[in-house]
């Protein structure tokens, strides 16, 4: 993994060099001849009524700053707070300690960088340093805003010379103090160590200097959190603390910290409550992107080609040789999480770019399912809404981490079933089956539909879908598993009448006893559904075959009123029923409870999206 990432910040040309970070500086500091201070300048272009965006450093001198360490600052190019003692306390003592070694440092370096002296001894009087406070607090600065300097029209921080300097002095710095609990200083290694990124022998960095951005939406730092970072004592195998457990040369810790941020930035994408970071060995245009196809939900599929076609025809042209440059191509796949300032690695995949795009189109193929709405597919959801498809809908003041948090493990499971095509766990058919039954029985979907909330009614139909397609795709893999292709063909995406197993079959069942209860009766407070899915769902023989004497009762009412439709009931009753024979489960299991469902949703779904009973009295008029 890290050496796929160092490959990339390499092949990118954004592999920095130790001691340098790219910043985005606010403000600019401006002084004339003899160090005479001018004016404070915001940097970069801003459009009316918004802040300046700040100017971007490519390379700008940079040393890691914690928590617990000595007192520091950064050289040249530092906040606000620092520089110009803005927003702060006149007698804090932190304050002014950093402001004070952020202007040792200009010294220092004024030195060697003989048009920087006017400067550092500028910065060295009190009247300067009010008067740029001054400046920047009338200009709208924030004490958290970076500031640098600017000399007669050229940036110190842009300088030749003052990058030599700071790589000559960085070598300097005493190590930091470790935090509390593990001892006063780390231990340096004696001697040199296998880097983890490259193989090669090197003297491993202390700390990686670079956070990685990116992921304070799922939990992480604002300013950043550490993938390799180690802070207790049952941490420190071998009396190595910091980052000398994990050793890598200053070089690959910045290669590796910057490929990461700039995957986050350019193609990360987030995934109930982790993030994946994915790359792609050679270049691979946006539209021929199967993982952003499988990420990204489709929002209308009337516009524009469905995922499953669009995946189809990624995978004709590979195989007929239209994009050769692709042929060859590997993909990595990184999947994160964070908590506070440290990261966890929850999986890794990589792989040929053919068989992804071949997996991702199978993944499309397996959850095909017909609509509800209409009499085409349901549109394909992305992968986060197929995972929390697991669960309940989200309590009002519900936050989405806690809301998201019981299905860690299933998480990773659905990604890889994605990505490498394997199998779909039990365990995520054991929670779909749970969370759906109340579901149904609730008239959740129903009540969604009958709400003027146009978001409420979209967001049911598309868990429903979700949940559907899921159930779908776990027994198709199922069976294709067990017994090749010609097995896993019982589920189609619409209704299958002729489906063998009795489950699905009683489920079907099911939705006919309901669709005739209410063309007789109309809508009633507690229906067939209401009352009786959750038992009909696990021990059909127990209710099915009264819940059908009951409903010649129904049909003796019908035929007063539509003597076509009750015909219709009463011949597709009566298939169903040529179906089961004998056959009618006394239990069934998690597995068998799921095809239930299936069969219940296929049989309501066909030909929608008339009501059922207009579409069963069109049916029986054309029969």
């Amino acid at each position: 993994m890290l050496h796929h990432l160092v490959k990339y910040a390499e092949s990118k040309g954004r592999a920095p060099e130790p001691g340098f970070k790219q910043t985005t500086v606010r403000w600019a500091v401006s002084f004339g001849a003899g160090g005479r201070f001018l004016r404070a300048i915001p940097l970069g272009a801003a459009a009316p009524g918004k802040r300046s965006p700040g100017k971007n450093f490519p390379r700008c001198p940079y040393v890691h700053l914690t928590s617990s360490g000595a007192t520091r600052s950064q050289f040249l190019a530092d906040s606000a707070r620092v520089v110009a003692l803005l927003g702060q306390e006149p007698g804090d003592p932190k304050a002014h300690r950093k402001h004070s070694y952020f202007v040792e440092l200009l010294r220092e370096a004024a030195q060697d960088i003989p048009r920087l002296a006017p400067v550092a001894s500028a910065m060295g009087t009190k009247s300067t340093v009010d008067a740029i406070r001054s400046e920047l607090e009338r200009s709208g600065a924030g004490p958290g805003d970076t500031v640098t300097f600017e000399v007669d029209g050229t940036f110190p921080v842009e300088w030749a010379e003052s990058l030599d300097w700071w790589r000559r002095r960085r070598g300097t710095l005493a190590p930091e103090k470790a935090q509390s609990g593990i001892r006063k200083r780390p231990q340096r290694p004696c001697r040199q160590m296998r880097c983890l990124a490259t193989g090669e022998l090197v003297e491993p960095a202390r700390i990686h200097e670079v956070n990685i951005r990116g992921l304070e939406d799922i939990g992480g730092r604002r300013g950043g959190s550490a993938l390799v970072s180690f802070n207790a004592r049952a941490f420190c195998s071998y009396g190595l603390d910091q980052s000398y457990n994990a050793p890598m040369s200053e070089k690959a810790a910045a290669a590796y910290c910057a490929a990461l941020n700039d995957i986050l930035q350019e193609s990360g994408h987030r995934l109930a409550a982790s993030k994946i970071a994915c790359w792609f060995k050679g270049k691979v245009p946006p539209e021929q992107d199967p993982i952003a196809l499988l990420v990204r939900a489709q929002v209308d599929e009337v516009q524009e080609l469905s995922a499953l076609e669009r995946a189809r025809q990624l995978v004709q042209s590979l195989e007929t040789g239209k994009i050769p440059d692709l042929h060859e191509n590997w993909f990595y796949a990184l999947t994160l999480s964070a908590a506070e300032g440290r990261i966890m690695v929850r999986d890794w995949l990589e792989g040929q770019f053919e068989q992804l795009v071949k997996n991702v189109h199978r993944w499309f193929e397996d959850l095909a399912i017909a609509g509800y709405r209409n009499s085409g597919q349901a549109p394909y959801p992305g992968v986060e809404r197929i995972i929390t498809s697991l669960l309940e809908s989200r309590k009002p003041r519900q936050s989405y981490e806690d809301w998201i948090r019981p299905i860690g493990p299933e998480r990773v499971c659905l990604w890889r079933a994605a990505v490498r095509g394997e199998t779909i766990p039990y365990s995520v058919l054991g929670r779909l089956v749970v969370v759906h039954r109340p579901f149904i029985q609730r008239a959740e979907l129903e009540e969604a539909e009958n709400s003027p909330d146009r978001r409420r009614k979209a967001t049911a139909t598309a868990v429903l879908h979700a949940r559907m397609m899921l159930m779908k795709a776990y027994h198709v893999r199922k069976r294709r598993k067990e017994g090749g292709e010609t097995m896993s063909h019982d589920l189609k995406p619409y209704l299958n009448e002729e489906h063998p197993h009795p489950a699905y079959q009683c489920g079907r069942l099911m939705a006919v006893l309901a669709g005739l209860q209410h063309a007789a009766l109309g809508d009633v407070r507690a229906g067939v559904v209401q009352r009786y899915y959750a038992a009909a769902s696990s021990t059909p023989a127990l209710v099915l075959g009264p819940l059908t004497r009951t409903s010649q009762f129904h049909l003796g009412k019908l035929e007063h009123q539509k003597p076509k439709l009750a015909a219709w009931y009463d011949k597709k009753l009566a298939s169903i029923w040529g179906q089961i024979k004998d056959n009618v489960p006394r239990t069934l299991t998690l597995e068998e409870q799921s095809l239930f469902a299936l069969g219940y949703y296929q049989q309501i779904a066909h030909r929608r999206p008339e009501t059922p009973e207009t579409s069963a009295e069109e049916e029986a008029q054309n029969e």
